[in-house]
């Protein structure tokens, strides 16, 4: 159970300072009272750590149905407590269950929703987040659980649908890596004295030389070191993801990839844009739209762009001329927010033009995918090739000159 700090006046007037453990901050409150105490200030000091214990993530599925049934409940005149506490009680998933119990003591203690959900970040993104608070600022609390399901849902589904399109393929990079593999430490080796009298007689092939390279290097201990070297790195890539200034960096890099950075940066146009018509057509200024949706953009480098759109737009400007600036956003997107300002319909635009970005970026993942097959055969081909040949070349030469 969580400790909570307090400072408290007797009745005696006398104030005092101590820790009492409870299930909550009201229930602090409740055993401080029961003392002849008056609570001054409550205060968890172990609120991170009641967030770092769930450290599972929820299945996607299963948190847009959750957010789609409190939409339902909110809806239909359930009080926000009491829908959090069905929800926690008929929850299937066991992290879930948890987490939904924790914001409902943390909402009956007073904390605004968005603000309980911040705390279990291993579970609710970045997206969910900024658009309970949208919605609980704007008072549309209901339409925007229903719509962050949607794209949830909408994300999920690409996610399966890459993942399934892409088991084939990784199939066959494992089965060829392991190919490969086994025929350099285990088979080339055995052909080593043949190579090595071979060699005393006139000299090997280029290709055969270069395989016993890699025979050697592979069968050699650095190759423990250059494994453990790989996952020491990639730890710390992920340690330095999770830092404000590594999720910036990294975001970066990503969009400059050949050919999926601009699938990176399509997606992440659609999410700003569709959540900031959304906003707006809720009602929500500007100012502030933009703020929330550049949170949930899923690129830093793109929400600080937005961000920097927002402080000029308070200076005055439309919206098109400063986003224009960052060079993020194409030229035809462009257009079409201009336009879409002067007709004063810039919320149905911007859900309109993430529709279409949604539909060009699922062509161009399609077709990368299915060229993914095609390539990783041929690329199996011709490492395999290259191991027949250079382990053959040799044999072939010692009998042309027997012959």
């Amino acid at each position: 159970m969580p400790d909570f700090s307090y400072k408290a006046r007797r009745e005696t007037g006398e104030d005092v300072l101590g820790s009492v453990v409870a299930a909550s901050k009201r229930d602090a409150v409740r055993l401080l009272t029961e003392q002849s105490l008056y609570p001054l200030e409550v205060i968890d000091t172990q609120p991170a750590k009641r967030a770092i214990r769930h450290n599972k993530k929820v299945k996607t599925r299963d948190l847009a149905s959750t957010l789609v049934q409190l939409a339902d409940l909110l809806q239909s005149g359930v009080p926000l407590l009491r829908s959090l506490k069905v929800l926690a009680d008929q929850a299937s998933n066991s992290t879930l269950e948890s987490v939904l119990s924790e914001v409902h003591d943390l909402v009956a203690e007073g904390t605004p929703l968005d603000e309980a959900l911040v705390r279990y970040p291993r579970v609710f993104d970045e997206l969910t987040i900024s658009m309970v608070r949208a919605g609980s600022e704007g008072g549309f609390l209901e339409d925007a659980l229903k719509r962050t399901a949607d794209f949830l849902e909408a994300q999920d589904e690409l996610k399966s649908r890459v993942m399934g399109a892409m088991t084939y393929p990784a199939i066959l990079a494992g089965a060829g890596t392991t190919v490969t593999v086994v025929l350099l430490v285990f088979f080339v080796p055995k052909f080593a004295e043949l190579f090595a009298r071979l060699e005393e007689q006139g000299g090997l092939p280029t290709a055969t030389v270069w395989l016993l390279w890699i025979s050697d290097t592979l069968g050699s201990p650095w190759v423990l070191l250059i494994v453990a070297a790989c996952i020491g790195l990639g730890a710390w890539i992920r340690i330095f993801a999770s830092t404000t200034r590594g999720r910036l960096k990294i975001d970066g890099w990503k969009l400059k990839i050949p050919l999926i950075g601009q699938i990176f940066l399509g997606f992440s146009l659609s999410r700003f844009c569709r959540v900031l018509g959304t906003l707006l057509r809720n009602g929500v200024p500007l100012i502030r739209s933009l703020q929330i949706s550049s949170e949930s953009a899923g690129n830093r480098v793109l929400g600080q762009a937005v961000l920097h759109s927002a402080e000029n737009i308070s200076s005055g400007e439309t919206l098109s001329a400063p986003l224009a600036q960052c060079g993020l956003i194409p030229r035809p997107v462009m257009a079409m927010i201009s336009v879409a300002e002067e007709s004063n319909n810039l919320d149905n635009v911007l859900i309109n033009i993430a529709n279409g970005i949604d539909r060009r970026m699922n062509r161009q993942l399609d077709l990368m995918v299915r060229l993914v097959e095609p390539l990783m055969l041929l690329l199996m081909g011709l490492i395999i090739l290259f191991v027949m040949v250079a382990l053959l070349l040799p044999v072939f030469e010692m009998s042309a000159n027997v012959g």
